[in-house]
């Protein structure tokens, strides 16, 4: 046989095998869906969880202790790691992460990236977490590089570079631990959707190293303390320079991450504000105080159109809202439509796929339902 012919036989069968491949997938590209689930709470009921619905879970939250990985809990979290691998069970694709920080933990990122070996101590603190667990790759959520987040975290100007450095060390941890197992393992951040986060990183340095990173498009509220949308997938059309989930995005991308490993968020819990006044239905008021939204189930059964408050939807920003105005009280959240038109964003604009704190918060389905029913 010459070259010529050895060529054709090559690409006849590479395309034999994109279209298997194809065939098999219906054609369809597969997205990411990425719920959090809340371990820090105590047991999870992994029983309660629709596998077949998901395609990746992280677990929240593993502590940053001394510049090491460090699950707080141990007897609880052995338990729910064994647990949901179980789910692996009815999903054989399900793939099971550590989430390292959240709101509450990430007081010591700064010092644990400070140094090369500090770096080093840290990814192989958390890649170990997965080989004893046997767990499929890891997810950070420092809140946040640079950046003050909650009272009392540490925080300074080389967190910028330190934080790619981070991601670096444990790509090649990961990357290590995979060459033993013949596996590949995931790493994975979820980023705080504002400005400020992308001037206190570097997502071009830091996109090689990243499976997907997962930009949290909700806790948005109105600007100079007013009442607005926390998930919206665009700008109210009385504020076109408010925060959406479409401007965080585009800044991304525009900083170097690539769209199609992005995951857009959706929130399964509103939030609440008491408005100063009845004004468009509170929209844009000045904030009194916050409110409890509670999660979806919960708005969905109890307080649509029911104990005072009445349903609206802006369309401009595709976002619901409820709004009792003898109270005051706006609570704002994502919906059925508005989690489907998420959905239709990542398709229209070739997004990895969809993701959503927390799990728990929607226990009946409602928006998991809508997210499989669209991202086919």
């Amino acid at each position: 046989m010459n070259f010529r012919s050895i060529l054709i036989a090559a690409l006849l069968l590479f395309l034999g095998v994109q279209y298997m491949a194809c065939a098999q997938s219906g054609g369809h590209k597969k997205y990411i869906v990425n719920g959090y689930v809340g371990g820090f709470r105590g047991l999870v009921k992994t029983e309660l969880i629709d596998a077949q619905k998901l395609t990746h879970i992280n677990y929240a939250f593993v502590n940053v202790q001394d510049s090491l990985a460090v699950l707080t809990n141990l007897q609880t979290d052995s338990t729910n790691f064994r647990k949901l691998n179980e789910l692996k069970k009815i999903n054989p694709d399900l793939k099971i992460l550590i989430s390292i920080g959240g709101w509450a933990w990430s007081e010591n990122f700064s010092d644990a990236v400070l140094t090369e070996s500090s770096r080093r101590k840290f990814a192989k603190s958390g890649v170990d977490i997965i080989r004893d667990y046997k767990l499929d790759g890891v997810d950070i959520d420092w809140e946040y590089p640079g950046m003050k987040g909650e009272e009392g975290n540490i925080y300074r100007p080389e967190d910028k570079e330190n934080f790619t450095l981070m991601f670096k060390a444990f790509r090649e941890e990961l990357d290590k631990f995979g060459q033993e197992t013949g596996k590949r393992y995931l790493l994975t951040a979820a980023v705080g959707g504002s400005k400020s986060f992308i001037e206190h990183t570097d997502m071009g340095a830091l996109a090689p190293y990243m499976d997907y990173v997962l930009i949290m498009t909700y806790d948005y509220g109105g600007r100079n303390g007013t009442v607005g949308h926390h998930t919206n997938l665009y700008a109210n059309k009385r504020d076109k320079e408010a925060s959406s989930a479409d401007r965080s995005i585009k800044n991304f991308i525009a900083a170097g991450l690539p769209a199609n490993k992005i995951g857009i968020g959706a929130a399964f819990y509103g939030k609440g504000w008491e408005a100063e006044t009845t004004a468009n239905n509170g929209l844009g008021q000045k904030r009194v105080k916050s409110i409890q939204g509670g999660g979806y189930s919960k708005i969905k059964d109890s307080l649509v159109n029911q104990n005072g408050y009445t349903k609206y939807y802006d369309k401009k920003a595709k976002a619901p809202y409820l709004f009792n105005p003898s109270t005051k009280v706006l609570i704002t959240y994502d919906d059925e439509k508005s989690v489907r038109d998420k959905c239709k964003y990542v398709k229209k604009n070739n997004l990895a796929g969809i993701f959503f704190w927390e799990y728990f918060s929607d226990p009946k389905g409602y928006l998991l339902d809508e997210i499989t029913a669209t991202l086919k």
